[in-house]
């Protein structure tokens, strides 16, 4: 009888050791089947074996010791499905006893069916040296540097974005944050007395009078009087208003008095004072001055030309409005505006302009001799009506009389404001800016 071998009991029908040609060549084959069952690690499995489990997934990265694991467990399950492996014979194998062939006992039904060989799917298992290891660990911190370089090109300015801002701001492109108007009688809201509900109404009704009270020029037809005959009573009027306390008030309107009076009648320069007084005390009448019986007489004469008609804008009128709409309210401010607008109205050359260009004109001097940014904003572009380029004109005028007050013998206006308590703003130097010389 030939050498038998141990085999693994199945549903099928069950190997008979005997010898003989045929059973050496199934032998053989059983042979074949195991060393090819054992390339690539493959499993032969039947539906009576165990197979094989294949390897779990791994998803955790790939270290050099979780390599050497992997690679331990995988010969590990080689070398144990080599002893488990075993061979299968085939179908209509019989064994011979004492020469006879007889046969062995059929497996149940359901064995009796086509016998599949089931091949399960190796595992790919990845093999990292050393030497593999060692070059991921270097491209690391430059895949690292990679990314926060790109995170960071994503975050930043690139150039081209630079570059086009750069193009933008110098074609004037960038749109410049829209400057907020300030509310300059919100502090006002409280203050009965201040209008705040009609004050709006009130400059709006100014506005709109002002053109009606505009004196016309009239020098040419009076014949005995010329601009600086004027400009003399004017600086007479203001020294009398400074001695005796009256109100800005009061010298503003006087002035308007006497020019209105003169663009509709003439008259002899031995009556230019008279005029003068007479017009103060009109405008003061709100002072309670008495005056002697002439200047009575004067004062009729007035009233009837001008027919009754004071409630006028005058320069001042705008000052107070306009003043208050330069922020922030500063006193040196204030006093270099009632400079300027003082100068002004002892210069023929402003009755040319309307009231409240003339006090506009006068903010934005004074803005301009001291230096305030912005010089002219929108607050008061709203508030007094004029863009900066309208203001030119009367603003050169201003500054002119200014570097000229200091040698002008009428210097009436120039002592008033060289006082400390009104800042000393006489001896500012005037803005060189609106200079004929600068412009030149």
């Amino acid at each position: 009888m030939a050498s038998t071998r141990p085999v693994v009991q199945q549903n099928h029908r069950a190997p008979v050791a005997g010898g003989g040609g045929k059973q050496k060549k199934m032998a053989a084959e059983g042979r074949n089947r195991r060393a090819l069952g054992d390339i690539g690690n493959l499993v032969t499995a039947r539906g009576g074996i165990d197979a094989v489990k294949p390897l779990p997934q791994v998803s955790r990265p790939i270290t050099r010791s979780f390599c050497a694991q992997l690679l331990a467990n995988a010969q590990a399950a080689a070398a144990e499905n080599n002893k488990k492996q075993m061979a299968i014979p085939g179908d209509g194998v019989l064994a011979g006893i004492g020469g006879k062939q007889a046969a062995l006992p059929l497996p149940p039904k359901a064995a009796q069916k086509k016998k599949v060989v089931v091949e399960s799917k190796p595992e790919d298992v990845i093999e990292i040296s050393s030497s593999e290891t060692e070059q991921v660990k270097k491209e690391r911190p430059n895949r690292k540097k990679a990314i926060e370089a790109s995170s960071s090109m994503k975050n930043g300015q690139t150039l081209t974005s630079t570059l086009t801002a750069r193009s933008k701001a110098a074609c004037g492109i960038n749109k410049k944050p829209k400057e907020q108007i300030v509310d300059i009688d919100a502090a006002d809201a409280t203050n009965e007395l201040a209008a705040v509900e009609y004050v709006e109404d009130m400059y709006k009704f100014y506005k709109e009078a002002e053109t009606e009270s505009q004196v016309s020029d009239y020098m040419d037809s009076q014949p005995e009087i010329n601009q600086k005959m004027r400009a003399i009573l004017v600086d007479w009027l203001i020294e009398v208003q400074h001695k005796f306390e009256l109100s800005p008030e009061t010298l503003y309107l006087t002035v308007n008095i006497v020019d209105r009076y003169l663009a509709t009648k003439m008259v002899a320069r031995r009556e230019l004072q008279l005029l003068g007084i007479s017009a103060m005390l009109l405008a003061s009448k709100y002072e309670e001055i008495w005056a002697p019986e002439q200047v009575l007489a004067m004062e009729k004469k007035v009233l009837g030309r001008l027919e009754w008609s004071l409630t006028v804008p005058t320069p001042y009128v705008f000052l107070v409005r306009f003043i208050k709409a330069s922020l922030p309210n500063e006193p040196d401010v204030n006093n270099m505006t009632y400079f300027l607008a003082e100068l002004g109205m002892m210069n023929y050359a402003t009755v040319m302009y309307l009231p409240s260009m003339v006090a506009a004109s006068a903010v934005y001097a004074a803005r301009r001799t001291l230096n305030k940014t912005p010089v002219w904003n929108d607050t008061l572009k709203l508030h007094t009506g004029f863009s900066e380029a309208q203001l030119m004109d009367c603003a050169k005028l201003l500054v002119g009389l200014h570097s000229a007050a200091a040698e002008n013998k009428l210097r009436v206006i120039y002592r008033k404001y060289s006082n400390p308590e009104r800042g000393a703003v006489a001896f500012l130097p005037p803005a060189k800016s609106l200079l004929p010389a600068a412009n030149n």
